[in-house]
């Protein structure tokens, strides 16, 4: 990927005009930033993992001039504290703290961005509040089913990147092998903070090889980044090993009825091992009249092209539908 390609298809770095530390429990104070246009549409940028953080290449998906902004790090994620921390952990938390975000900031309805994870959490947090919500891009769809952590930590894509695999599986003793997402588990909530930090290094290494269609340096280097693999890790691990919290396998595509009369655009590489099409397709069968958008030529990332370029385009579409 030539990163001069992606620069053209998204809009130039920006800094915030405001950044702040909300305190949203007894336990957590979340990070958050506003940039763009103060006056602007809102929208709140909803980072994958869960566990990964905010990053300012994020502020990028938007029209400055146009939207306000809002990023920030769920709990124990990115700048947010405690870091790491698994406790008062949990999706409906999650869609607490989005909807104490907006009444922090005096919000009265905003647009979500949700990336694999962050689609997750989108589609949960616009059921819960779907009077709130202006408007959806949705990247590399995650439904939190059983049949997709299965495909991608019980061998599935290892038919596609065995060599990434190995290192994944061989930390696990073979009679601990039939469940990884339990095994990992194990080890990355050890009181030996030696084997949580290896786990949570392979754990993450593991998503990172797999993300793009062509391998990235700069991702898998982050595997070997001490504090974002292991909140990577370990709230990843920990919310898979619960099921996203969620009442049912199929809860998200239950409840599409209440979201119906949102206008979306679900973007989705047409070889993201990570988030497999299968869970594009299957919101939007459910789902209709979310706009699908399937990238030819593109895996998980957002940073790919192909990605970047309809990502771009659709916070554009929804932001010439709210200037008419």
């Amino acid at each position: 990927m030539d990163p001069s390609e992606v620069k053209k298809d998204l809009y130039p770095p920006i800094e915030p005009y405001d950044t702040g530390f909300l305190k949203v429990s007894d336990v957590h104070t979340l990070y958050y930033e506003q940039s763009g246009n103060p006056q602007g549409h809102p929208v709140a940028f909803l980072h994958g993992g869960p566990g990964a953080g905010t990053s300012p290449a994020n502020r990028r998906f938007f029209d400055p001039e146009f939207y306000r902004i809002v990023l920030f790090d769920q709990r124990g994620s990115g700048r947010s504290t405690p870091h790491a921390c698994l406790e008062q952990n949990t999706t409906w938390d999650l869609v607490a703290d989005i909807e104490k975000l907006r009444e922090h900031l005096d919000i009265p309805e905003w647009q979500l961005f949700g990336g694999s994870w962050g689609t997750t959490l989108a589609l949960a947090y616009s059921q819960k509040h779907p009077d709130k919500v202006t408007g959806m891009v949705l990247r590399g769809v995650f439904l939190l089913r059983k049949k997709e952590l299965d495909w991608f930590y019980e061998g599935g894509a290892a038919a596609i990147f065995p060599d990434a695999w190995e290192r994944f599986r061989d930390f696990i003793p073979e009679e601990e092998r039939n469940c990884f997402i339990a095994a990992y588990s194990k080890r990355l909530t050890s009181s030996d903070p030696t084997v949580q930090m290896e786990a949570a290094k392979r754990w993450t290494t593991w998503e990172m090889m797999t993300a793009h269609l062509i391998q990235n340096n700069d991702d898998i280097n982050l595997g070997e980044d001490d504090k974002f693999s292991l909140a990577f890790a370990r709230i990843e691990n920990h919310y898979f090993m619960n099921k996203g919290y969620l009442p049912s396998d199929s809860y998200l595509l239950d409840n599409v009825d209440k979201i119906r009369h949102i206008k979306a655009f679900i973007v989705q590489g047409r070889y993201d091992v990570c988030c497999p099409m299968m869970s594009a397709w299957d919101l939007h069968n459910a789902w209709p009249e979310a706009e699908l958008k399937v990238v030819p030529d593109s895996g998980h990332s957002a940073y790919e092209v192909g990605i970047s370029a309809e990502l771009r385009s659709s916070t554009d579409k929804l932001r010439d539908m709210l200037r008419k």
